[in-house]
C-alpha cells in the first residue's frame, strides 16, 4: 500500500468514528428527550387519575347524601297531614275525658273510644308517636313549650312541669309539635 492509500484509509476510519460518535450523541439526546416526555406524560396521568378519584368520591358522597335525604323525606312526607289531624286527635281526647264523667253515655264512650283507637293506630303506623311527659318532670326549653308559669304548690315543683295543656308529637325523628306545659315558679 502506498502512503496515499494508507492516509485515505485512516481518514475514512476517523470519519467513520466521528459519524458513529455523532449518531451516538443524537441517540442519547433523543433518549433524553423521550424520557422527559415520558416523565411529563406520567405526571399528567397521575394528575388525571387524582382528578378522577376525587370526582368519583364526590359523586359517591352525592349519591349517599341524596339517598339519605330521600329516606328522610319519605319518613316525614305526611307531616302536613299529621299536623292537620292532631287537632282531631286532641278533640277525641277531650271528648273521652268528658264522656267518662257521664255514666249514662257508656255506649257513646265505647264508640268514641273505638274510633279514637283506630285513628291513633293508623297514625302510629305512619310513624307518629306521642311525647310522654309526666307532671313533675324537669322543664327543658328545647323539648317543651311553656304556656305560662304559676306559683308552685310546693318547693319540689319549682322549675318543673305542673300541668300538660297539649300533648307533643314526633314523626320519625322530627318533633312536629312540642308539648305545651305549665311550669311552677
Amino acid at each position: 500500500m502506498s502512503k496515499k492509500t494508507k492516509k485515505t484509509t485512516i481518514d475514512e476510519s476517523v470519519t467513520e468514528e466521528q459519524d458513529t460518535t455523532v449518531v451516538t450523541d443524537e441517540n442519547t439526546e433523543e433518549q433524553a428527550v423521550e424520557q422527559t416526555r415520558e416523565e411529563k406524560l406520567e405526571e399528567e396521568l397521575q394528575i388525571e387519575k387524582d382528578k378522577f378519584l376525587r370526582l368519583f368520591a364526590e359523586f359517591e358522597n352525592y349519591k349517599k347524601r341524596t339517598s339519605k335525604e330521600r329516606i328522610d323525606l319519605f319518613k316525614t312526607a305526611g307531616e302536613d297531614v299529621m299536623l292537620a289531624l292532631l287537632p282531631v286527635l286532641d278533640d277525641f281526647e277531650r271528648a273521652l275525658s268528658h264522656i267518662e264523667d257521664d255514666k249514662e253515655a257508656e255506649d257513646l264512650r265505647k264508640g268514641v273510644l273505638l274510633i279514637y283507637n283506630k285513628l291513633l293506630t293508623a297514625l302510629e303506623q305512619k310513624g307518629l308517636k306521642a311525647i310522654t311527659i309526666e307532671k313533675g318532670d324537669d322543664f327543658n326549653p328545647d323539648n317543651h313549650e311553656a304556656i305560662t308559669q304559676i306559683p308552685a304548690p310546693n318547693d319540689k315543683l319549682k322549675g318543673k312541669i305542673i300541668d300538660v295543656v297539649e300533648k307533643g308529637y314526633v314523626l320519625g325523628d322530627k318533633v312536629i309539635r312540642f308539648p305545651k306545659v305549665v311550669i311552677g315558679q
